[in-house]
């Protein structure tokens, strides 16, 4: 009884908690969105579990913050500006590009959103492809066709880095990593389906860009760019598995102190290496498999975003390896995943011993 009460006595006073958890919930952001209620339900896992080794409950840490998205000004990539006469411009007028060209260089074509931007580009590209591959070139003189040629070939050098550059300048890209985000309530752990729409309709936009027969509608790009505007998910979901794995770990310590003591299995004769055996440990349970599958979803529909892209601004690729990866060994999601194996090892561990 001695090393009971010495082990209680080393724990910090319940008023300390209560201070502890209060200033926890302000740093998760979730105040009047009902985002606490999964931080709620990790808590009183822990309150149960403490309960059952006879020790105090973990004092609960707000766990860090997600990194910032990288500056615009380091997330795009070069794209020098292509220039032409406009009497050069007139001479290829057989490809349909003059009036583009003329409306991309006036007032409003030059402070068009990146969306629009690239929407210009890709048809660009495509007429003066379907122009070159046509029998117009056989009409023009031999510098006009040359011209064409070489425009041609810019443009289909560029296209790329400008997809890439008109996603991550977007408002809606950046702001979906939010750092103010809020930890996703219990009933709103899945991923927006329009958001993965949204996420589906660009894949194919930039995987298709050189193939405009298998192109999606370009026309409802705006309508999947607003649906990433709805909410910032990505910050939400990868603050959600930062509280996950540090509650987690939190309560492993608690069977970490239980199994380095040599009278560990007093009282323990029943425990359980199964969380799900009580009602709180069910409820958890249940929600960190939801968790683990809306990170495989989402970050697994982000990566093939990304990857689509042949060439990627460094400090966007350094964030989505630290943050975003599937497979990393301290991005968020497999780190989330690290600490419920590891706690359900421990579990297995104290019930062997002690069953």
């Amino acid at each position: 009884m001695d090393n009971v009460i010495s082990r209680r006595n080393s724990h910090p006073p319940r008023w300390q908690r209560l201070v502890a958890l209060l200033l926890a919930s302000m740093a998760l952001g979730g105040c009047g969105n009902g985002s606490d209620d999964s931080d709620q339900l990790l808590i009183d896992y822990q309150g149960e579990l403490a309960r059952h080794l006879d020790l105090e409950p973990p004092m609960p840490q707000a766990p860090g913050n997600i990194g910032a998205f990288p500056p615009r000004r380091e997330r795009l990539l070069d794209v020098p500006d292509t220039r032409e006469g406009m009497l050069d411009i007139y001479a290829l007028r057989e490809c349909h590009i003059t009036t583009m060209v003329a409306e991309r260089n006036s007032a409003l074509g030059r402070v068009a959103p990146p969306s629009q931007r690239w929407l210009y580009e890709l048809e660009l590209w495509q007429r003066l492809d379907a122009c070159l591959n046509s029998n117009v070139p056989d009409s023009l003189a031999e510098s006009d066709r040359q011209r064409l040629e070489r425009l041609t070939a810019v443009k289909t050098e560029q296209l790329p880095r400008v997809s890439w550059n008109a996603m991550l300048e977007s408002e809606e890209f950046e702001k979906s990593f939010s750092r103010a985000s809020s930890v996703l309530p219990q009933d709103q752990l899945a991923p927006p389906e329009a958001q993965l729409e949204a996420l589906a309709f660009l894949h194919a936009l930039v995987r298709h860009q050189f193939e405009p027969q298998r192109q999606p509608d370009t026309d409802r790009l705006e309508e999947h760019l607003q649906a990433l505007r709805e909410r910032p998910y990505s910050g939400e979901l990868l603050r959600t598995l930062l509280l996950a794995e540090q509650r987690l770990r939190e309560a492993s310590n608690l069977l970490s102190e239980t199994l380095a003591r040599h009278d560990s299995c007093q009282g323990l004769e029943d425990f359980s290496a199964s969380p799900e055996d009580s009602p709180v440990g069910a409820d958890l349970a249940t929600w960190l498999e939801q968790l683990d599958k809306a990170g495989t979803r989402w970050l697994g529909s982000l990566d093939r975003l990304l990857a689509a892209h042949p060439e990627q601004a460094e400090p966007v690729h350094d964030y989505a390896r630290r943050w975003l990866s599937l497979d990393a060994a301290d991005a968020v999601l497999p780190a989330f995943r690290d600490a419920r194996e590891a706690h359900l090892d421990l579990r297995q561990t104290l019930a062997k011993r002690c069953g």
